[in-house]
Formats: C-alpha cells, sequence, structure tokens
C-alpha cells in the first residue's frame, strides 16, 4: 500500500476544534506511520443512518468527520489517567489541551517500533547557542514515518502544538501546521531567535521526539 505522505506546501487535515492541534498532529503522526490507518481516514467506509430503512440511506462519512472522530479517541487517551498502552499518567483537562506525557505515550502507541520510547525535551530555556544545538538533534530525530511534536507559545505559556516531519525542497525541517491545515517551513533562524509564527506563537517550549530502541536482550 502507498504510504501516505505530506510535503512542503501541502493541505492537510485542519485541527476540528479550539483545544485539539496536538491531538490532530497525532492522528497525522499516525497516519504517516500506518498506511492502512491513513486510507481508513481518507477514503473511510459508508455508515447507516437508520438500520431499519435499508443500504439505501447509508450516508458517506466525510474525511473530516473521521478525523474529528479520532481526534476525541486521541484525546481521551493523552488526557485520561490512563494513556496510549494503557499507561499511568497525571490527569489533564480537555480545555487545557495536549500534555506532553499523554502524547509521549501516544507517539509509543501510534508510531513507535516495538520497544522504542519517546522523550519530552524542554526547549524554553536556553541561549541561542544552546538552540542552535536543539534544532541539531530535531533535525537528527525526524525522519519518514517518525516525526516529533513541537509545543509553541509566549513567554509566559505553551499555547499550541505542531508536527515536525522531514525536510522537502528547501526547507530544513517541515510543520504540519494543524490550525492552518497546511505543512510549512520551519526555520533554523526562526528556532533559534524564537520567531516560529506557527499558530500565531514564537517561542520553542518542548519537543516529543524518538529517545532510543530498548535492546531486549
Amino acid at each position: 500500500m502507498t504510504p501516505f505522505r505530506l510535503q512542503l506546501g501541502d493541505a492537510a487535515p485542519r485541527q476540528q476544534s479550539p483545544t485539539t492541534c496536538g491531538s490532530a498532529s497525532l492522528t497525522v503522526a499516525r497516519m504517516l506511520a500506518d498506511p492502512w490507518f491513513a486510507r481508513w481516514i481518507t477514503l473511510g467506509l459508508a455508515r447507516e443512518v437508520d438500520a431499519d430503512a435499508g443500504p439505501s440511506a447509508a450516508v458517506e462519512v466525510t474525511a473530516s468527520e473521521r478525523f474529528a472522530c479520532y481526534e476525541q479517541v486521541v484525546v481521551g487517551r493523552t488526557n485520561a489517567l490512563f494513556g496510549g498502552g494503557g499507561r499511568l499518567q497525571l490527569p489533564w483537562p480537555r480545555a487545557l489541551g495536549t500534555p506532553p506525557w499523554g502524547a509521549r505515550h501516544e507517539l509509543e502507541l501510534g508510531i513507535g517500533a516495538p520497544g522504542e520510547r519517546f522523550a519530552v525535551r524542554p526547549l524554553r530555556v536556553g541561549s541561542p547557542r544552546s538552540l542552535e544545538r536543539e534544532f541539531a538533534n530535531l533535525c537528527s530525530r525526524v525522519e519518514p514515518g517518525r516525526p516529533a511534536l513541537l509545543y509553541v507559545g509566549n513567554r509566559w505559556l505553551p499555547r499550541h502544538v505542531v508536527l515536525v516531519l522531514p525536510a522537502t525542497g528547501a526547507s530544513e525541517l517541515d510543520v504540519y501546521e494543524p490550525s492552518a491545515g497546511r505543512v510549512v517551513a520551519l526555520r533554523r533562524e526562526a528556532f533559534v531567535n524564537r520567531s516560529l509564527a506557527l499558530g500565531g506563537w514564537d517561542v520553542p517550549w518542548a519537543a516529543v521526539w524518538a529517545d532510543r530502541v530498548v535492546n531486549a536482550s
């Protein structure tokens, strides 16, 4: 099956509520890692409006509706007491978006290989030189089917979540921006200078990226 891919300039699913940027990003992350899941989101199946009315009453569920439905499935895991894979975590109010620890468990469930772990990396405090190193680190950890989450905000709080993708074209990294429903460029200079302008927010706060594979032996 042909993998689902996104590249710079592509239109992409838009987050379906003001607080689901994180779950939209996690849903797209799974689409990139799982072609069958991506096929269900983009093509889907029909559903019956009335079981007694027969097949003629079947209506098509749109890709946006399927995407919105799965966003809520993701929220139900990332913000609950037990997250992806049934792992215990601090519950979090849905109105405050997706917590990094819930996102980490969801990435391990949805795109991680067996034994693969993801890490939450704080980015808010640091010099431009340290942010240069973190950008290089981010570049080294993002690959096809293995994106990373980036939390951005203002100087006081993280406010938005985007999905970092491998670079296409002339960009250094690409970003799925769920509030715009589009893939845009993530430039080193904007990252280092805290001028990202992603969803209206500039400051990198944290990344959730692939950490290491645990050797079972």
